[in-house]
């Protein structure tokens, strides 16, 4: 299903189906094939905040999680590194990366009042980084948005953890 042999993979059916595997891609056909619910996107008039969002969301999809998952932590212990050393030192490096970016423009989200895009790559490299044992503390920026966004009805509703099926092991 996915041609990249990982998750997620959003299938669309209708006049022509459509698996797309990849997260920003996914959600920015969300985005588009549904304009009348929540944007993630600034309005199009706001070409700066739109460019700040997609460059925050780009932090995360870019430069945190694609070599902190699984498959790239395996092939560093093959190699005899550390892979718990590895992912925290990279989520720290993107983490930093972030919290400069988003500081001067966050307001109770990453980019102003609204939860945009951004957030949405933000809180599950959060929760991956506090089980990988990354001190928030030097991110006080995500750290605020994050404890922010996890109030939230429609996050607490979509959580790992409220999913039936997330192992129990996992709960």
């Amino acid at each position: 299903m996915n041609s990249s042999k990982s998750v997620p993979t959003l299938q669309v059916s209708g006049t022509r189906d459509l698996n797309i595997s990849q997260s920003i891609a996914a959600l920015e056909y969300l985005e588009e094939a549904y304009p009348s619910q929540t944007p993630l996107l600034p309005p199009t008039n706001d070409t700066a905040a739109r460019a700040i969002v997609r460059s925050l969301a780009n932090i995360i999809a870019c430069d945190i999680q694609p070599i902190t998952n699984l498959r790239v932590l395996k092939k560093v212990k093959k190699l005899g590194g550390v892979p718990d050393d590895w992912s925290k030192d990279f989520m720290e490096r993107g983490l930093e990366a972030y919290e400069t970016l988003a500081a001067p423009i966050a307001g109770k989200f990453s980019v102003g009042d609204k939860i945009t895009l951004a957030d949405v790559c933000l809180l599950p490299a959060v929760w991956n980084a506090q089980r990988n044992g990354v001190d928030l503390s030097s991110f006080p920026t995500v750290r605020r948005v994050a404890e922010a966004l996890e109030k939230e009805p429609a996050v607490l509703k979509a959580h790992w953890k409220s999913q039936p099926d997330t192992l129990e092991e996992f709960r």
